[in-house]
């Protein structure tokens, strides 16, 4: 008796919460996204600036200034579209964690609170890997799609 009663409370806010789970995964999506568009859309603007960051500022390991600063560029532009609109989700978000981490060791100024921004675009993206990008995305609309036929 009382444990049906709990349950007659408690389903609706579950049922709510499962409903609302789709629009926080993209809200999830679009905010570690945009974060890493910008900072794509910023070093684009004038390459020779950011080429010259990458030679005083960071010490990307194994790449010379240049490469770092074009695979960076384009990593900031292309992969966070691709998280966004949930199109190969759980990669995006893998490639965007392991850029997060090399930005990091990468940057040795980084100060206390450029870190923790870090460490929650991290928990972000590791959400969207392990978790997927959900039912509001390119990849759910596809797998429905093609599980069809």
């Amino acid at each position: 008796m009382l444990t049906q009663r709990l349950c007659q409370l408690t389903n609706p806010v579950v049922n709510g919460l499962t409903f609302l789970a789709p629009v926080a995964d993209l809200g999830l999506r679009l905010w570690v996204g945009i974060v890493f568009l910008k900072s794509g859309l910023a070093k684009i603007q004038s390459m020779e600036s950011t080429i010259m960051l990458f030679e005083n500022e960071f010490q990307v390991p194994l790449l010379s200034a240049t490469v770092a600063a074009y695979l960076g560029t384009f990593v900031e532009l292309v992969f966070p579209v691709l998280l966004i609109i949930g199109l190969g989700g759980r990669f995006a978000a893998l490639v965007l964690f392991l850029f997060n981490i090399v930005a990091v060791i990468s940057y040795p100024g980084l100060n206390p609170h450029g870190v923790e921004l870090h460490q929650i675009w991290g928990l972000m993206l590791l959400v969207t890997l392990l978790h997927g990008p959900g039912k509001l995305s390119l990849d759910h609309f596809l797998g429905r799609f093609c599980h069809r036929h």
